[in-house]
């Protein structure tokens, strides 16, 4: 299944895995042969938290590798005529005006609006266009979005 990100997206997460590389992994390489210098390894605790930094460290490389392999570009669809990947859309809900943007899900961050496409209200806007009212079913009961426009 691919991964969809943003440009900018991809530029983070491109920075993230040089720095794990170049910074992280000769940082933690550092630590652990200080901490094996310091003798029984057993009972070593700066050595068992370097391997574990280690361990995490490049398990989160494989992880960035990983989505790099598979990725899909979204563009921005400003102007588009509906709600899809990419887009950003203000509702109203409850007399408020929100403005979400619907992303992929590795950018998903419900508190700055980005919704994930995959999730149950990025599904039911997908495809949305304004002047639509969208009906989704939260924990909390039914919430009523109506589409003003799309950017």
């Amino acid at each position: 299944m691919p991964t969809y990100l943003s440009t900018e997206a991809l530029e983070a997460l491109k920075q993230e895995l040089e720095h794990r590389k170049k910074n992280l992994r000769p940082e933690i390489t550092q630590s652990i042969l200080h901490a094996k210098e310091m003798g029984d390894l057993s009972e070593n605790f700066e050595y068992q938290t370097a391997k574990e930094e280690q361990a995490l460290n490049e398990t989160r490389i494989l992880e960035l590798e990983d989505i790099m392999h598979d990725l899909v570009i979204v563009q921005d669809a400003t102007g588009a005529k509906e709600i899809a990947l990419g887009t950003t859309f203000v509702v109203e809900t409850e007399g408020k005006k929100k403005t979400f943007s619907l992303v992929g899900s590795n950018e998903a961050n419900p508190l700055e609006g980005k919704i994930s496409n995959e999730s149950p209200i990025g599904l039911a806007f997908l495809g949305a266009k304004p002047g639509d009212k969208i009906e989704f079913q939260a924990p909390s009961g039914t919430i009523a979005y109506r589409i003003l426009e799309i950017h």
